[in-house]
Parts: structure tokens; C-alpha cells; sequence
């Protein structure tokens, strides 16, 4: 399993960060590939809800399941992924106070066997790593300028 992580600073306050990622059904406009989805078990954020989300890359669609396993407002908020009861991925945001408003953790965790890997290669991504590292640091510039302009 491997991690990678990216942060940034948001001149908002960790409650108001920590409401945005909650936010599943919303993130789809900050990310370049999650384009939304709904809830499924649970009306929101809370340990034990199940968010079904959509995905695209290109022409491709697909959907995940996501179910929340931490919830601990204003500073962490995580959820695990499957697809087809397959362990895809965790994601973490961990929201911590600063002098100017809050920085902002988002981390991801591969949770995928080898051949789960080699059978994901179908979504066109080659390197997956690289893949979320460049699309963690998309999202969260997408978050703040939202954020900073809504505030």
C-alpha cells in the first residue's frame, strides 16, 4: 500500500473547510475526476454513511462506494472506497488551525492487490500516484479559490 498527500493553506476557519469536504455530493467541482454523487445509507457526513460517487475519465464513467470512517468535525474526515466490495482507497482530509485560517491535508491510500492494479489500468492512467498526486493538488487549489471567494 502506498500514500502520497498534499496541503494547502485556506484563509477560512477548519469548521467551514471540514463542511466543503464533507460535502461529498459537491466535491465533483473541485475535482478533475470525482464528479459527484449521492448519498446512499445516511443523509451526510457521519461515521457509518455510504456515499455512492461518480467518477470520469475522458469517455469513461464509473462509480464507487464510500463509507465514512471517520468524522470528527472540524479536523479529520475520511472515507474508504470499493468497487464491487473490492478495497480501492482510503482518503483523508485532516484540517488543522493556522494564523491566517487552516490548512488543509488531503491523503490518499492505496489499498489495491496487484491485480486489481493491473486490471485499473482500463480508466487510461498509467501511474496512478502520479495520477492522484497531481489531481490532489488540482482539487484542493479548486477548494480554496472557492472557499476564498465565498468568505
Amino acid at each position: 500500500m502506498s500514500r502520497i498527500e498534499e496541503s494547502i493553506e485556506i484563509a477560512v476557519s477548519p469548521e467551514v473547510a471540514f463542511d466543503a469536504v464533507s460535502d461529498l455530493p459537491s466535491m465533483g467541482r473541485y475535482s478533475p475526476e470525482n464528479t459527484g454523487g449521492r448519498w446512499t445509507k445516511g443523509s451526510g457526513p457521519a461515521i457509518g454513511a455510504r456515499f455512492k460517487g461518480t467518477n470520469a475519465q475522458g469517455k469513461k464513467q464509473w462509480s464507487t462506494t464510500a463509507t465514512v470512517v471517520v468524522c470528527d468535525r472540524p479536523s479529520h474526515f475520511a472515507f474508504e472506497v470499493t468497487v464491487a466490495g473490492l478495497k480501492i482507497a482510503r482518503w483523508e482530509f485532516a484540517i488543522a488551525a493556522t494564523v491566517a485560517g487552516c490548512r488543509v491535508t488531503e491523503s490518499t491510500t492505496d489499498r489495491r492487490s496487484r491485480l486489481i492494479k493491473t486490471f485499473g489500468k482500463i480508466e487510461g492512467i498509467d501511474d496512478r500516484e502520479a495520477y492522484n498526486a497531481t489531481s490532489m493538488a488540482t482539487t484542493l487549489a479548486a477548494l480554496k479559490a472557492h472557499l476564498e471567494a465565498a468568505g
